[in-house]
């Protein structure tokens, strides 16, 4: 059998530096380099993930908050200037 993924709308924000989303927080073991941090760190459902400057930090369906590398992002989704009600 095949599936195909039912389409949902999410938020996300590109994340470059700590501050720029609220569920990154520095990363626990790491030394800081010119006093920023190089990456971040992220708690999901699945366990803690890296985030690295660049990466999207995508809000699921529940309210759970996830990284995604941006070759990824840009594969699977595509921006909408309006909801189409």
């Amino acid at each position: 059998m095949k599936f195909r993924k039912k389409p949902v709308e999410i938020e996300a924000t590109q994340w470059f530096k700590m501050g720029d989303h609220p569920a990154v927080e520095m990363h626990r073991n790491q030394v800081l380099v010119d006093g920023l941090p190089p990456y971040g760190w992220i708690d999901t459902l699945e366990g803690g993930h890296v985030v690295t400057p660049g990466d999207w930090i995508i809000t699921g369906v529940k309210g759970e908050h996830y990284p995604c590398k941006p070759d990824i992002f840009e594969m699977t989704y595509d921006a909408i200037d309006h909801i189409q009600r």
